[in-house]
């Protein structure tokens, strides 16, 4: 089953074209494709993320993106007369109204290509930035009407989880996901979000902790600004607390909620904490902002741990894995491994550095289990009218929301 994805849900644009077969029970994947724009460069002046500025980076990247990854999978064909109907067009100019750049490229693409061999179309419909998600849902509306295949709405965080799954195989650009013990905990750490999830089968999910206001990737990130450094925050600080040696450092910061009786997160009162230290210092040398990122990470690492392993021990998990922006943070990969290590019979997981950011290829892999629920005969290519039922299910709303 040949699956093209869209993720637009933040700062990254990204496309992704997989061949998917093996069900449940032995899925395995070949990567046609997997192309990525990073606007990280674009929002740095901003020192964050600034929605609008996403959006139109995002409708200026899809079509060349698109181009890319079909001509990469071998998929890519031109139609011998370019043709387009009244009909046709004014769909997609309504579709894309709101994306005139898009709109434009997409009418020249679409008019000029010819249909690629693809079962179905993933694309994040959520958690996310709104004006982001709604670019690569409208995308896909667009190519599912020219190309008559289905959508497959997918959820951003489940996506996450199966990234940390993947592993590469010894073939070139196949990958698979080995065979998991159930009950997992997954400890999802982004810039939007802060969640401990409990799976007890493939698909179902309970969320057992979240975070109350800050999310640690969106700490990082106030921290980082606080000490002057550059956007995104997260490795620069982390590359900081590296240079302190013995790991030491005069200035003490809270582990906030550590000993709180639930799983829930916060790190808006670490980050304050850190500005009232900052305010104390007349002159933030190179060793004291060091010092500074070193224990915060440390603050970090103890709460996530702590929490992580509470809720390991009192759900009796068969596997922990990580995932999300912030699981590239090498001091939270090595304190898990480590940690997790010392409990019995229990498998840890963490995403490669590369698939840890955002990316259309989790995408994909989501988007295949999910079509494996919603077909009776699993050797079957997806039906149309699947497209008919996802939309009504989902809505293709663009959603916020952080539930699974």
């Amino acid at each position: 089953m040949k699956i093209l994805a869209i993720e637009t849900s933040c700062d990254e644009t990204a496309i992704s074209i997989i061949d998917a077969r093996g069900g449940f029970s032995a899925p395995k994947f070949t990567v046609l494709s997997n192309q990525l724009f990073s606007q990280a460069s674009i929002h740095a002046k901003y020192g964050g993320v600034f929605p609008n500025v996403a959006k139109r980076e995002h409708s200026k990247s899809l079509v060349p993106l698109l181009k890319l990854a079909l001509k990469e999978a071998k998929i890519l064909e031109k139609k011998k007369k370019p043709i387009l109907s009244e009909k046709d067009k004014a769909f997609y100019t309504k579709t894309l109204s709101r994306e005139h750049e898009l709109s434009e490229q997409f009418l020249t693409f679409i008019k000029n290509t010819k249909k690629p061999k693809i079962d179905a179309i993933a694309v994040t419909e959520g958690p996310g930035l709104e004006p982001a998600l709604w670019v690569g849902i409208n995308f896909a509306k667009a190519l599912s009407h020219s190309w008559n295949i289905p959508i497959i709405p997918t959820n951003h965080m489940e996506g996450h989880i199966v990234a940390s799954l993947l592993n590469n195989s010894q073939k070139k650009d196949e990958i698979s996901i080995p065979k998991i013990s159930f009950p997992v905990l997954a400890l999802l750490i982004s810039g939007g979000h802060t969640e401990l999830v409990l799976m007890k089968n493939w698909l179902t999910y309970k969320i057992l902790g979240n975070t109350r206001d800050d999310a640690v990737g969106e700490a990082f990130d106030k921290v980082a600004r606080m000490l002057k450094l550059p956007y995104p925050g997260g490795p620069h600080i982390s590359k900081l607390s590296e240079s302190v040696a013995d790991g030491s450092s005069r200035y003490k910061l809270p582990r906030p909620m550590i000993h709180s009786d639930d799983f829930d997160f916060s790190f808006s009162g670490l980050k304050t904490a850190v500005l009232y230290t900052v305010k104390k210092i007349p002159r933030l040398t190179g060793k004291i902002k060091a010092e500074i990122a070193n224990e915060f990470e440390n603050s970090v690492v103890e709460v996530l741990l702590s929490k992580t392993k509470r809720a390991a021990k009192q759900y009796k998990v068969k596997t922990i894995l990580i995932g999300g922006g912030v699981s590239a943070n090498k001091r939270i990969r090595e304190q898990f491994k480590n940690s997790v290590a010392e409990l019995s019979n229990t498998a840890f997981y963490v995403p490669n550095q590369d698939l840890s950011t955002d990316n259309a290829l989790m995408i994909a892999v989501a988007a295949y289990f999910r079509t494996m629920t919603r077909i009776p005969n699993k050797k079957t290519k997806v039906k149309n009218t699947i497209l008919k039922e996802q939309e009504k299910k989902a809505n293709l709303k663009a959603s916020g929301n952080l539930s699974l």
